[in-house]
């Protein structure tokens, strides 16, 4: 699994848009500071964390100061213990103070869903079921947070609706039937996955003959999913999916599915603690 970031265009619009949102159409505040003066800062978290965001923060400061100078001292994916520098940054002042914001903002969002993102997986690690995220992200970071939650371990569902076919009862609705669904969306998906989603044990058995790539167990009881890992034998990819709790891993981890998808890791962000404090000016 690679951790690498999205392209630099979509970093620079997710900054173009959160400094936009922000300076408006000047930092007043700045303005207390000499013009020229330079500065240096450094960046801590005030409790334990992974890292995510590093990109996106960089960008922040080069788009107010491109001479600026940031010395990193940990990389995205590091587990990173309270009180601990992240970077040091040199620069100019006015700069630093009105990219400060933004900074953090990328910083302890993405940290937070990397760092929840990472809890689920250690909690499942001893088991084969992987971690999935969901399309529940902050609207315009999707591709942020899906890259976060790669960083804490975990593994990225579809990004969207153009890479990935996902047949839900609807779908099902106006197809006809669930086989009638499956052959429609193959047609259609050419390589791409094709998924189904079911809601109990007779739609896991027409799903299974249908043969999609993975099928969804929507809120299904423990004994029922028991039942169709069983059936299933290893046939296709199962995902558990529903009512999943960081509480219910211990036994979700015993059901033998493939993986489960969490839409807490991107939709109820709780972000880290950072802090930039100034070290010096000249």
């Amino acid at each position: 699994m690679t951790l690498a970031p999205p392209d630099a265009a979509v970093i620079d619009a997710d900054v173009r848009r959160a400094l936009a949102e922000d300076l408006g159409d000047g930092d007043l505040t700045a303005r207390l500071l000499p013009e020229g003066q330079r500065t240096e800062a450094e960046i801590i978290t005030r409790e334990d964390m992974v890292l995510c965001g590093r990109d996106w923060a960089e960008a922040c400061f080069r788009a107010l100061d491109p001479g600026v100078r940031i010395d990193w001292l940990r990389s995205d994916g590091d587990r990173v213990a309270a009180n601990t520098r992240l970077c040091r940054i040199e620069g100019a002042g006015r700069g630093i103070v009105s990219a400060e914001r933004c900074a953090l903002n990328f910083l302890q969002t993405l940290s937070g869903t990397a760092t929840t993102t990472r809890r689920y997986v250690d909690a499942l690690a001893h088991s084969k079921t992987r971690v999935l995220d969901t399309r529940k992200t902050l609207p315009g970071l999707r591709l942020a947070q899906k890259y976060a939650v790669r960083c804490g371990g975990g593994t990225n569902h579809r990004i969207g609706l153009f890479d990935a076919v996902l047949i839900k009862e609807n779908h099902i609705a106006t197809a006809g039937s669930i086989a009638a669904a499956v052959a429609n969306a193959r047609a259609i998906a050419g390589t791409r996955m094709v998924e189904i989603e079911v809601e109990n044990l007779r739609e896991f058995g027409e799903a299974l003959a249908a043969r999609p790539d993975r099928i969804m167990l929507d809120e299904l009881s423990d004994d029922d999913v028991r039942a169709a890992v069983r059936q299933n034998a290893g046939k296709v990819e199962l995902e558990l999916s529903g009512g999943v709790s960081f509480e219910r891993l211990a036994e979700i981890a015993e059901l033998g599915v493939d993986f489960v998808s969490v839409g807490a890791l991107t939709k109820h962000v709780r972000a880290i603690d950072l802090s930039l404090r100034v070290l010096r000016r000249w």
